[in-house]
């Protein structure tokens, strides 16, 4: 069953662990995407090479990314691969959780083991996810530790038509129409230092509500399935409020030419930081929205970031719009 939002919800059937299957929600449980809490920095065991693995997933059918008990996750899925890959057990190492429903263009982990087959590392895979680098590290380097950032991105598409069955589950359909100068005002209130308690969810387990934003901001993209791009639209086809003039002809379901299904308009929300508290981005998106709909101003947006409790907080955006872009490191 697709949601208005066009995310999967979930389904009271069991869960059998195929990649075809729609996964059943397990019980909530506190965590953050990078939480605080100390955790084992052990090197590897002598005779044994600590890798730098990069992997992609597509999160509809995983119940997050970290191993969970008799779950099928993204990490515990990676694991087995590997075991299969190298003959042996292993141990993986995330440098960033991800919640169920959530992909990954680029998550990272380490793995110790005797050696890396020649082949290709893209043969490491089950459907739904695939290891796209692989790099040898010291043996005191850490995935998350040594983390320098990592970057969010988040998927709009905007109009009344129902969504096209190329995007379910890879972003948020909004009826409305947005303004996306409102939003990038809104940006200007929310990145920097800040006290984010309004923007994390019950659970979340870090010390601090404190982190830095260094970066958050809007920008109109393609919605790919659909042609042509936005960028060959005439600068007169953009109103003055941000919405373009000929929305009513492009988002009324069809185009002229018979068959052929308007595109939905495209916002694409980026957050680059050191970490992330629980539910940060998601609850950040959710406010940018609430302002490109109008429901909020950017002075509302303030209002919220100074109340310091999640109360404040507009209702939390989906799952299935939110990529992790990147993990950064000095590899050098």
């Amino acid at each position: 069953m697709i949601c208005r939002d066009g995310c999967a919800e979930p389904t009271n059937s069991s869960y059998s662990g195929e990649a075809g299957d729609q996964p059943q929600r397990p019980p909530k449980i506190p965590r953050i995407e990078e939480e605080d809490q100390v955790e084992s920095m052990k090197p590897p065991k002598p005779g044994l090479q600590r890798y730098l693995v990069a992997f992609e997933y597509i999160g509809t059918r995983f119940f997050g990314s970290q191993q969970q008990p008799h779950q099928r996750t993204a990490v515990g899925v990676l694991q087995d691969a590997f075991e299969k890959f190298v003959g042996q057990p292993v141990s993986i190492s995330g440098s960033s959780r991800t919640d169920a429903g959530v992909h990954a263009l680029s998550n990272v982990c380490h793995v110790d083991v005797v050696r890396i087959s020649k082949r290709k590392p893209g043969e490491v895979r089950e459907g739904d996810i695939m290891v796209i680098d692989v790099r040898s590290v010291p043996s005191d380097f850490h995935a998350r530790y040594k983390a320098q950032e990592r970057t969010y991105y988040y998927r709009l598409l905007s109009g009344p038509e129902s969504l096209s069955t190329f995007e379910r589950d890879r972003a948020w359909h909004v009826l409305e129409e947005l303004n996306l100068q409102a939003m990038q005002e809104a940006c200007k209130v929310l990145v920097g230092h800040h006290d984010f308690s309004s923007f994390r969810a019950a659970g979340c387990q870090a010390k601090s509500p404190v982190r830095t934003l260094d970066e958050l901001h809007v920008t109109e993209s393609v919605s790919v399935p659909n042609f042509p791009s936005v960028t060959e639209s005439k600068p007169s086809d953009i109103g003055a409020q941000g919405v373009p003039n000929n929305s009513e002809k492009e988002f009324n379901g069809f185009c002229q030419e018979f068959g052929i299904r308007s595109g939905h308009r495209c916002l694409v929300v980026k957050a680059r930081s050191h970490s992330f508290l629980y539910h940060q981005v998601r609850l950040l998106v959710g406010a940018l929205k609430c302002v490109g709909t109008g429901h909020l101003t950017v002075a509302d947006v303030q209002r919220i970031l100074d109340a310091k409790t999640v109360a404040a907080a507009c209702p939390m955006a989906p799952a299935c719009g939110l990529y992790l872009g990147h993990v950064k490191y000095d590899l050098d």
